[in-house]
């Protein structure tokens, strides 16, 4: 970890970032931008969807070259993809003895330099904090949110910077902050919390965490971080979080814990309501009903969670979270996911002219998968569901490939294409192929199909949308693609060609 202090008061200081187009890194921009520094970065010149937030805040990557490092730059912060002995901003920097830091540890150095809280979990972290950044907008405290993907109600960028967060910054007040952090190769532990949501634990980055006892034990450790008194929000429904909270009480018992879901007791005990016309309603015992417009019951669980942070916050802040209950209630209904979060790319009607609606999402873990797609038949239940997945990674799909082949049951038929690897693994090595899954996945669902390329995949989903839905189905079809890959281009692709 970094020992490295940023200063209380970020205005003109300048920061140069190596990899600045990263989605992380951006939202590091923003943040920082919004605080009054100075920012210059460089990446390669390929155009990439974070583009777009530099282009609204001004910015242009230049290319990487040692001429970028200047007199006036302060500090270096650089993304884990580039290395201090071959890059040229980085051999610069390093030559001038100037401050360097990685990504995770700008993000923690950030963390102490307001009262922080964060947001981890197997899944559902980037929806969780968007849904707490989201709420926070509502209420007229100093924050500023960072989420790992854009967020639509932030304005369609990676973070939400409240209209007094400027101006309390500025005056030395108090300001709050909260950012997804990430577990993978124990990132957060850079982080310094003073709060923190527990989304789930379950075995994941089997490259990293061999077992489920080595990465529910870095949460474990992640918890543990909060300060005396701090407060662990977790989900009473997820066996993993229940486990991992019980643990770091027996650790630390000054911890505050409070549970969130149907099996709490406390506050946050949901119930579900019922869904329609595009809506999804549900009850905490605390506060009565609210709604949400994204499918899946995981994020009511989510956004039970995000209301659970923002009422303790509130609470922290000397102020009664009844008095902002409307304003929670508008806020949540303003939220509409983020990028490759049941993201709806578009909407096109077949030859019979029934529509199909292109949803895609970023789940890679049967978990997420088999949710959200549990998500999908009860939101879209008039709508026949077609999934086209990507595994990502050789290692969780080998590690997880019953659970993986058993999770499309709410999908009426499934492509499987080819593994989207990791730079870290020899796929030559691998004992599991995308056909393999394709062929393990047939003992659980009647209609599957491997296409290993993606026009081959786009060419069958094409075909398959051509027919009738059929009567079950009056309202057309959903066609989902969905991985941490860059399948995304077969929903594209079949789109392009019904338009």
């Amino acid at each position: 970890m970094s020992n490295i202090k940023l200063p209380e008061d970020f205005k003109g200081v300048h920061f140069h970032f190596v990899g600045i187009k990263g989605t992380g890194m951006v939202a590091l921009v923003e943040i920082l931008n919004a605080r009054g520094a100075i920012i210059t970065g460089s990446d390669v010149s390929e155009r990439f969807y974070t583009d777009e937030i530099l282009d609204k805040i001004g910015l242009k990557a230049l290319p990487f070259a040692s001429s970028n490092i200047t007199d006036s730059v302060q500090f270096v912060i650089y993304s884990s993809a580039y290395s201090p002995e071959k890059n040229p901003d980085l051999i610069e920097a390093k030559k001038r003895g100037l401050p360097m830091l990685l990504y995770t540890e700008a993000l923690g150095a950030v963390s102490e330099t307001a009262y922080s809280s964060g947001v981890c979990g197997v899944h559902g972290k980037t929806t969780t904090t968007g849904l707490v950044g989201t709420l926070l907008k509502e209420v007229d405290l100093p924050s500023q949110v960072l989420a790992g993907s854009i967020i639509a109600s932030f304005g369609n960028s990676c973070t939400m910077n409240s209209s007094s967060f400027k101006k309390a910054s500025e005056n030395g007040e108090k300001t709050y902050f909260v950012a997804e952090t990430c577990e993978y190769q124990r990132h957060f532990m850079a982080f310094a919390p003073k709060k923190i949501i527990l989304t789930s634990v379950e075995s994941d980055h089997q490259d990293y965490y061999p077992t489920y006892e080595d990465i529910r034990n870095a949460f474990v450790d992640y918890i543990c971080k909060l300060p005396k008194n701090g407060q662990l929000i977790y989900c009473a429904d997820d066996a993993g979080a229940v486990e991992t909270a019980r643990i770091a009480a027996k650790k630390r018992a000054d911890i505050e814990l409070i549970a969130y879901g149907e099996k709490a007791s406390g506050d946050y005990q949901l119930t579900f309501g019922e869904v329609k016309n595009g809506k999804q309603y549900f009850s905490l015992k605390g506060s009565g009903e609210y709604k949400i417009c994204v499918p899946g019951e995981h994020n009511v669980r989510n956004a039970s969670a995000a209301i659970a942070l923002v009422n303790e916050i509130l609470k922290e802040a000397g102020k009664s979270p009844l008095d902002y209950s409307e304003k929670l209630r508008a806020g949540l209904e303003n939220f509409a996911g983020g990028k490759r979060r049941s993201e709806i790319v578009g909407r096109a009607k077949n030859k019979l002219g029934q529509d199909v609606i292109f949803i895609d999402d970023y789940g890679h873990h049967p978990t997420a998968i088999k949710t959200t797609l549990d998500g999908f038949r009860k939101f879209y239940k008039n709508h026949k569901i077609i999934v086209d997945f990507m595994s990502h990674t050789y290692t969780r799909t080998q590690a997880l490939l019953e659970e993986f082949a058993s999770s499309f049951s709410s999908a009426d038929k499934v492509i499987i294409n080819k593994i989207y690897g990791s730079a870290r693994e020899n796929a030559d090595a691998a004992s599991v192929t995308g056909e393999i899954l394709a062929e393990h996945a047939k003992k659980y669902h009647s209609d599957v199909t491997y296409a290993k390329e993606f026009d081959e995949a786009a060419k069958i989903g094409l075909s398959m949308l051509q027919e009738p839905s059929g009567e079950n189905y009056p309202e057309g079809y959903i066609f989902v693609t969905m991985g941490a890959g860059d399948n995304w281009k077969v929903g594209k692709q079949i789109l392009e060609s019904l338009h």
